[in-house]
């Protein structure tokens, strides 16, 4: 069973409510360097006094580097995996400093909270005691991997999260915001045509997409039905029999980019190619639906949440920032 998950909500993203049910990516603490006898061309990096394996960076590499089979270029896979564990490694980094961060505030996660996470973990993802072990095992996590999550989490939440400042000024604005939109158009109903591409496309594998996307709009401007065009060129299977059509969207269910582009459409607008989570894609609208925003009682706290998780994302990329300027970091990985 594998489960490329981690226990948190990732910190950049900011987290309300209870943890995701998954399993952590990040190694625990590395080896205080000349604690133990590491061999220096097995470390692939230095922070403060910890170090970080090259042999942890593999792991976390693992779901990437299958990815990465894919292309069949073999330069083009080697560049873009050198690439990949340059930026895997810059995460891990990032990681160590947040847990030294932790540490260095007196933080602590004791064994009831990490048996709480594991107990949680196994009741989202239905899996036995003996399947949660197996899938540990496979992805080289332990107990003190989860534990060292947790701290993470908890230093985001206390270090940066107390600095988080909504006012009801702020709420009030976004809600504004919304019904200057929302009054206009509350939903869409969308249609798509897909052109798939991998997590980590090469240059050339987008590049096909988007002669691919522009060769649809061209054929739809030409006078051919959206439908007609999605039925023979879209690569989502589910909703290509049915000539790409999606549905009704709302603002609220949309990734904010996707958002400007739908709610900016008129009834049978095209717009196009757009980046999304599986590739590229075209849209049409093909109805609009006019309605008023609910309330601003029924949505403060919907708002003020929102807010607080944008805002906590801002704060904490600067925190981390001021906390590479301070440390010591030696990136060994050639």
């Amino acid at each position: 069973m594998a489960l490329f998950l981690t226990v948190l909500v990732p910190y950049v993203a900011g987290a309300e409510g209870p943890p995701k049910a998954k399993l952590p990516v990040t190694p625990a603490t590395p080896p205080k360097a000349g604690s133990n006898k590491v061999v220096a061309d097995r470390i692939a990096a230095v922070v403060g006094d910890s170090v970080i394996l090259v042999s942890e960076l593999d792991q976390r590499m693992m779901p990437l580097r299958t990815e990465a089979m894919s292309i069949p270029d073999q330069g083009e896979r080697e560049r873009r995996l050198a690439k990949l564990a340059l930026q895997t490694l810059e995460e891990m980094v990032n990681d160590e400093l947040i847990l030294q961060a932790g540490i260095a505030a007196k933080l602590t996660i004791d064994q009831q909270e990490v048996q709480a996470a594991v107990d949680y973990i196994k009741q989202q993802n239905k899996m036995t005691e003996a399947e949660f072990v197996a899938a540990m095992k496979a992805q080289g996590i332990t107990l003190a991997t989860i534990k060292n999550d947790l701290l993470r989490q908890r230093a985001v939440n206390e270090l940066v999260g107390r600095k988080l400042a909504v006012t009801d000024e702020d709420i009030r604005a976004r809600y504004d915001e919304l019904s200057r939109r929302s009054s206009a158009v509350a939903a869409v109903n969308v249609s798509q045509i897909l052109f798939a591409l991998p997590e980590h496309p090469t240059e050339q594998q987008l590049g096909d997409a988007k002669r691919r996307a522009h060769a649809a709009i061209d054929r739809i401007k030409g006078g051919e039905a959206f439908a007609d065009v999605a039925g023979a060129l879209s690569d989502d299977a589910t909703t290509r029999s049915t000539g790409g059509m999606i549905g009704w969207l709302e603002p609220a269910t949309l990734d904010p980019a996707w958002e400007a582009v739908v709610f900016g459409m008129d009834k049978g607008d095209v717009r196009g190619p757009i980046s999304g989570a599986k590739g590229l894609y075209v849209l049409q609208a093909n109805e609009l639906k006019r309605n008023q925003l609910a309330p601003f009682d029924k949505m403060k706290e919907q708002l003020a949440s929102e807010l607080r998780r944008t805002q906590l994302t801002k704060l904490t990329r600067a925190w981390i920032e001021e906390l590479r300027k301070k440390a010591y970091i030696e990136i060994k990985l050639q």
